[in-house]
């Protein structure tokens, strides 16, 4: 009998104990275990839109240090940013200003240079020219275009000769009567040293047309025309009175009984 008491009692003492336990066990689970989180939802829009991502957590969960009117106006500056422009540097003018200085000033982009510290590439000669009238008559003027490279100076070497030194905003230069048939070649000179003879850097002089041959020529010409055409004008003016001569004695037998061709009858 005490036996049983004694076991209703602690029966009783559990039932009591239970919630107690149960409510505290709850609670440290869910304390421990993680929180339940949603995965970040991104919307993409297309490039250059003002619309930022939407996601699905409140407006509390956006950066603070978030500034859209900075974002905007970088963009803005992005996109209106003009091109970059080319330099208006003429590499075949006399005494242009070098690329580099007219970049300096206006911002412009030069094209690709190779530097001081190897040889320049070879110029390019445009024509070989005598010259008729002033200071300079009976010399042959030399005219080249600048290589893309540093340069310092340009020499003229002709064929058999030493060269003509000019200096490095030079685009043209006078040499000497030659002979037809020379060989004349432009180097462009740094500190690294001179650049090769090229096909494009050299020329053979040769004798230009001048105006009285060309005048002699367009003469020649257009009396060989004026001469054809009188000769084509002549055989049209003979056939067509060969046609009507031909009408007219076929008129004169037509009109005569009397008349034919193996004799009168």
């Amino acid at each position: 009998m005490t036996s049983l008491c004694r076991n209703l009692a602690v029966l009783l003492l559990f039932l009591t104990a239970s919630p107690l336990l149960h409510s505290h066990l709850f609670t440290r689970a869910a304390s421990t275990s993680p929180p339940v989180t949603r995965p970040r939802i991104i919307y993409m829009t297309a490039m250059g839109s003002d619309d930022n991502y939407e996601d699905d957590y409140g407006d509390e969960d956006h950066n603070p240090n978030h500034t859209p009117e900075v974002q905007d106006k970088v963009k803005n500056n992005f996109l209106h940013q003009s091109p970059p422009q080319l330099c208006q540097y003429d590499p075949c003018s006399e005494n242009e200003e070098p690329c580099e200085k007219i970049s300096e000033k206006t911002g412009c982009l030069c094209p690709g240079v190779s530097g001081a510290e190897e040889p320049p590439h070879a110029p390019r000669i445009q024509v070989l020219q005598p010259i008729s009238e002033g200071d300079n008559r009976g010399k042959i003027e030399v005219q080249w275009c600048a290589p893309s490279s540093v340069v310092s100076g340009y020499r003229v070497v002709i064929e058999g000769s030493e060269g003509l030194e000019f200096g490095g905003v030079s685009r043209r230069g006078f040499v000497g009567s030659l002979v037809v048939g020379t060989k004349v070649c432009v180097e462009a000179v740094n500190s690294a040293g001179h650049s090769s003879p090229s096909e494009f850097s050299c020329k053979r002089y040769d004798l230009p047309e001048s105006s009285d041959h060309k005048l002699l020529a367009g003469i020649i010409g257009g009396g060989v025309a004026l001469l054809l055409l009188l000769i084509i004008a002549a055989v049209i003016f003979w056939q067509h009175q060969m046609r009507k001569k031909a009408k007219r004695d076929s008129a004169d037998g037509l009109g005569n009984p009397s008349y034919s061709t193996e004799g009168t009858l």
